[in-house]
């Protein structure tokens, strides 16, 4: 993080949720905890390079691209970037819930992310020796304004987010992934 970004405030116009909504939301999941609900993503190859766009619900396209290092065209980030934010916005979901299900006041989250890659295998079309493939080590860090808290309860919040995060836990935890051509 440069030393501009690490004196900034966290920007304060913070509107909260509806704390009776995510009590409802939260007895849901309570009354049937087996409930599995599948989200779909489709991604499809925009014919620019290395950039793409995927579509989720029925919301605008996610652009995705890869820096010009990487062949690209610089326009979005790219997909390991795009894995950080989607990572760092979980975690930043369970903090706002959580510290609104306790009663706080949330005036700021920020989280910063970083990760470690070897991207030498350039996708298995470069150095193909044994080695890691992904990320190796990510980084985490919560920058908190949340009224009513103390920094133990503070230091609680961000572990027990991070307990309960399903991006997390899906970074951290093996999961069954299948690819094939259909």
């Amino acid at each position: 993080m440069s030393s501009s970004a690490a004196t900034r405030e966290i920007v304060q116009t913070f509107e909260p949720i509806d704390r009776d909504a995510l009590t409802a939301l939260s007895e849901r999941g309570r009354s049937d905890p087996t409930v599995v609900k599948t989200v779909r993503a489709r991604t499809v190859a925009e014919g620019r390079r290395f950039r793409h766009l995927t579509y989720v619900r029925n919301l605008e396209a996610h652009v995705v691209d890869e820096p010009p290092a990487l062949l690209g065209d610089d326009t979005a980030p790219n997909p390991t970037e795009a894995l950080l934010a989607a990572l760092g916005t979980c975690v930043a979901v369970g903090l706002q819930a959580n510290a609104i299900a306790r009663g706080w006041t949330v005036r700021g989250i920020e989280i910063e992310s970083e990760g470690d890659i070897n991207i030498t295998s350039v996708w298995g079309t470069g150095d193909l020796s044994e080695k890691a493939v992904g990320l190796t080590a990510v980084r985490l860090k919560a920058r908190l304004d949340i009224e009513g808290a103390t920094p133990a309860e503070l230091d609680e919040l961000v572990a027990h987010a991070g307990q309960w995060s399903p991006v997390l836990n899906t970074v951290k935890n093996p999961v069954s992934v299948s690819l094939a051509r259909v």
